[in-house]
């Protein structure tokens, strides 16, 4: 890792020196003001409100700090335990048919992969002050971590609907008839946009704090839910058996692995303003057990629901969904059962706010002509673009989240293995190019030329067709590993095929380029 560059200590003074070159770094507030002319003073008013001016600059060594350390482990857990994560467990009784002992089984397994995963991501913010998708440019060069961005916007964007359309179906169901669905989704949508609007320090607020009353309501809902009654045998009559159990398995497992590793390519944009030498294990096992504790805690509740077989339960999930048997799962509680259903409808906030957030990083990250352009312009945009989505798709939430988060898992899966590969063999302390020049991060003749990078994903998509199991279309190894459906191997193919091609492909790009 190159060492830091001098910052000038003076703001003012750095934008009209021959340190320059770093103002954008060091004071991107006075940058964007002197940018926009006629704007100037407006938007000067606007960051000394606190809206965040920085956006996918580097942040320097001096203009780092400690004090959001312990929300590694404390933002990722309000993230998770939410309202949005019960869905994904409901998934593995209402899709794929499989006991509670499986799901169960299952969910921990591939959490775990996903959790250490997005767990090392995570590491690479403090060391090296920057965003996930800027990172992404030491191993694909400028234009691979272009196409990442855009991977990365149509994740989170992805993500966002899913957030806005669940919230917004639990509202409707507190008054079933008198809260229109739309409403619920606007309502979501405009509470998700305000922290992110206002930036990182307002993003780390809220986040520090939600976990506490959401964790709460997830042990009342575990306990009501016991008072109707689970049946934990009660999906063994419907449970496939011999291939396609294997099958509804491997492809249940690809939507939680995807639940995890969703967070991977956003892992650093929530700590890169920590101390370069907050230690890497710290991070990591905070971040770990930040997403496997609630994430397997809240989706082993919505496999648990499914068990429940009282008619009343079982007919409030076929006419609403998730957020009607919830709903019917408050019921005994009255009124103060609906104000529950309220809190969980809201905390899709604290979920969609990475989103929301990142994906105002990502469309800056797609170049230097989306950079210069404020961050909180970027994330009103995608305010506007998964609000009206939600709107346009809340009809078909079930089918939305099934195939999202399955082909999400494909590439996020060949993206982790390529940062990793890149981080722990080419980028070693003793390894080929020695650390990272972090200078060079905005320096397309300085990164690497990417076609290793882009070979290796373009391998990676190889190995999710191949071996893919989807609704729409289903691999030839898809449908080797399974019965009547296939079985999903999407992302296990596509972070294999990019593992074994990256490795040769990006020590002979080194070789004949030297980056």
């Amino acid at each position: 890792m190159s060492a830091s560059p001098d910052y000038p200590k003076d703001k003012e003074k750095a934008l009209g020196s021959d340190a320059d070159i770093y103002a954008v770094e060091a004071a991107p507030d006075l940058v964007i003001v002197r940018r926009f002319g006629a704007l100037g003073p407006f938007l000067s008013k606007l960051f000394a409100s606190g809206v965040e001016a920085r956006g996918v600059e580097r942040v320097p060594e001096d203009q780092r700090e400690s004090k959001n350390a312990w929300n590694n482990l404390l933002m990722w857990w309000s993230v998770n335990a939410v309202l949005t994560t019960i869905p994904i467990g409901v998934l593995a009784q209402s899709v794929f048919t499989l006991s509670f002992g499986n799901a169960v089984a299952t969910i921990i397994c591939f959490g775990a992969l996903g959790a250490v995963a997005t767990a090392f991501i995570a590491t690479l913010g403090p060391k090296t002050g920057l965003r996930t998708m800027i990172i992404t440019r030491f191993s694909s060069g400028y234009f691979g971590g272009t196409i990442y961005s855009i991977l990365n916007i149509l994740t989170q964007l992805g993500f966002s609907v899913i957030s806005v359309i669940l919230g917004g179906q639990t509202l409707a169901n507190i008054n079933p008839g008198a809260f229109p669905l739309v409403v619920g989704i606007i309502i979501i949508g405009v509470c998700c946009l305000i922290p992110c609007f206002i930036g990182y320090d307002m993003v780390h607020v809220y986040e520090r704090y939600a976990w506490m009353l959401m964790s709460l309501i997830m042990l009342f809902l575990w306990g009501l839910g016991g008072k109707a009654g689970y049946d934990i045998n009660a999906q063994k009559p419907l449970e496939d058996t011999g291939r396609a159990l294997s099958a509804d398995i491997l492809s249940f497992g690809g939507i939680v692995f995807g639940s995890f590793s969703g967070w991977a390519p956003v892992a650093a944009d929530y700590n890169c303003r920590l101390p370069v030498d907050t230690p890497p294990m710290r991070v990591f096992l905070l971040t770990f057990f930040g997403l496997f504790i609630p994430i397997c805690f809240v989706e082993i509740l919505g496999a648990a629901l499914m068990t429940i077989t009282d008619p009343a339960y079982v007919t409030a999930f076929e006419d609403g969904s998730t957020g009607g048997l919830l709903a019917q799962v408050l019921s005994p509680w009255g009124h103060f059962g609906q104000f529950i259903l309220v809190l969980l409808a809201l905390s899709v906030i604290a979920n969609n706010i990475p989103n929301t957030y990142s994906a105002g990083l990502s469309m800056q990250a797609l170049g230097r002509p989306f950079a210069v352009i404020p961050r909180f312009f970027w994330v009103f945009l995608a305010f506007v673009v998964y609000t009206v989505a939600g709107v346009a798709g809340r009809e078909h939430f079930s089918a939305i989240l099934s195939n999202f988060l399955s082909i999400l898992s494909y590439w996020t899966a060949f993206f982790i293995v390529i940062v990793a590969e890149e981080h722990f063999i080419f980028r070693r302390k003793n390894g080929p190019l020695g650390g990272y020049n972090l200078d060079d991060y905005d320096t397309p003749s300085k990164l690497p030329v990417g076609v290793a990078g882009m070979l290796a994903w373009c391998f990676g998509v190889a190995g999710a067709v191949v071996g893919m199991s989807e609704v729409w279309y289903t691999g030839p190894l898809g449908k080797v590993a399974g019965a009547t459906y296939g079985a999903d191997l999407g992302f296990e193919l596509a972070a294999t095929f990019s593992a074994v091609t990256y490795l040769p492909l990006r020590a002979l790009e080194i070789k004949l380029t030297g980056r």
